[in-house]
């Protein structure tokens, strides 16, 4: 059914009247066409942020598979230019943290050893802002199937054009107070 009004001049609120019910109907249809694209970006950035933690970690499981299989390419693959590794150890009741050259764990992981290097970890915290990734794992290390230490891993990763790449590495060791 059409309604028509008959506005009289100065009739503001015949007007006002006039245009409440002429464009509520526009207000619904704008304001569903708002929730749809509303939760389409609610959608595509969820999708979003579960893909960029994924893919920092498979980075890191990269890293750790390459050890496993004793690939020292697999390993580099994952390695930003410049990457820095440091271990926090504990000697005589004092704590050292010591550097580690990437380039000397590389050729480490490719040289030929009679254990499988196998660290296994679990992915504790994941964090992300824009190109940089922190990301918090408790491992165990195992010399094949003979358990060698314990500790923490702290990854600093940056995403590049390649993708995620490792750019720091800090641990602990120990080998009490293991899971």
């Amino acid at each position: 059914m059409k309604r028509h009004f008959v506005l009289q001049r100065n009739n503001v609120l015949g007007l006002v009247s006039l245009l409440q019910l002429n464009f509520l109907p526009m207000h619904y249809l704008l304001l569903s066409a708002f929730l749809v694209s509303a939760t389409c970006a609610t959608a595509q950035t969820t999708a979003a942020a579960t893909a960029e933690p994924e893919a920092v970690k498979k980075t890191i499981q990269t890293f750790f598979e390459g050890m496993r299989k004793g690939d020292s390419t697999l390993v580099r693959s994952t390695f930003a230019p410049g990457a820095v590794f440091h271990t926090i150890a504990n000697r005589n009741g004092t704590t050292e943290l010591r550097s580690e050259n990437p380039s000397e764990f590389v050729k480490a992981v490719g040289k030929p050893h009679k254990e499988i290097w196998d660290e296994r970890i679990t992915f504790d915290k994941v964090l992300i802002d824009a190109n940089l990734a922190s990301v918090w794992t408790p491992y165990e290390f195992y010399l094949g199937s003979t358990f060698s230490h314990c500790g923490y891993n702290s990854f600093q990763l940056v995403k590049l054009a390649g993708g995620w790449k490792i750019a720091h590495v800090i641990d602990t060791r120990r080998k009490e107070k293991c899971k």
